[in-house]
């Protein structure tokens, strides 16, 4: 038998053509959210929607790079499953279930320890929550900047001595956990911008952290430098990557030397480790 090639490639494009009309194909409105990064607690990540769509989390459209990149962040307890929604250039809306993975975070329980140090006093809380407002603000814009396309590094190269999570317990009592990465290292240590933005905190002297400078990224994600000795920056700085902005410090409440890196999305505490995974530099 000869087969007629000619006529099968002929059926093949009749058929392709009728299941585009009757809606078998998948369109690009149907595909898979386009997303990297980490859907862990505490993770980041970048996704890309086409152009004219918009994307929806909770209840809030998210801000779109002109390449259509957005970002999403998880705080340490994210609950198993999040969603999202992606509206069309025609308003039309799907929504899409992720599944946030759980973590299991290092919890220290301290007995012994003298009342006075656990809980503040009404004149030291009061100065605690002239600092937070101080803090809330620094991070409350969600401005246009894509500084954090070009990706992180990490602004220290010490040894690391404390991870995002862990959490302690004094006389039964427990304290807020742990939102950053420290890095042990000798005072006067330079502390690198691990990715390019805007200074948009640098304060000598807050209750808990000491010198603090805070650095927007775009998008909401914003950097944060606890402890420092020095901060060689401005508000409202340009900040190049690796430039030095600080030197690493004891000041506030630390106990010895080290730089506490802590990351922001939005309200989300975000784990630095894993935005330098969802993020890495670029050459």
């Amino acid at each position: 038998m000869i087969e007629n090639k000619s006529l099968n490639l002929n059926c093949s494009y009749f058929l392709a053509f009728v299941l585009l009309l009757t809606g078998y194909c998948h369109s690009a409105f149907e595909a898979p959210l386009d997303i990297q990064g980490s859907l862990h607690q505490g993770g980041l990540v970048i996704g890309t929607v086409p152009t004219g769509h918009q994307i929806i989390y909770q209840g809030t459209a998210l801000k779109l790079t002109p390449g259509g990149q957005f970002l999403l962040g998880f705080g340490r307890d994210a609950p198993a499953q999040v969603t999202v929604s992606i509206i069309d250039a025609d308003a039309k809306q799907r929504v899409e279930t992720l599944s946030i993975a759980t973590r299991d975070y290092k919890i220290q329980r301290i007995e012994g320890v003298p009342q006075k140090t656990v809980t503040p006093s009404e004149t030291d809380l009061k100065r605690i929550r002239s600092d937070v407002s101080l803090v809330r603000q620094a991070r409350k814009p969600i401005t246009d900047r894509v500084d954090f396309l070009g990706g992180f590094q990490e602004p220290d190269i010490g040894p690391i001595t404390g991870v995002y999570g862990s959490q302690r317990f004094y006389n039964g009592i427990p304290k807020s956990p742990h939102y950053g990465v420290d890095y042990a290292a000798p005072e006067g240590t330079l502390v690198l911008a691990p990715a390019g933005g805007q200074v948009t905190l640098a304060h000598d002297d807050l209750f808990y952290s000491g010198g603090t400078l805070i650095i927007d990224h775009g998008h909401g994600l914003s950097s944060t430098f606890l402890h420092l000795s020095e901060i060689l920056v401005q508000k409202d700085q340009v900040v190049a990557p690796g430039q030095a902005i600080g030197k690493v410090g004891s000041t506030g409440r630390a106990t010895g030397p080290h730089l506490d890196w802590r990351m922001n999305w939005r309200d989300q505490r975000v784990d630095p480790k894993l935005v330098l995974q969802a993020l890495p530099r670029t050459k």
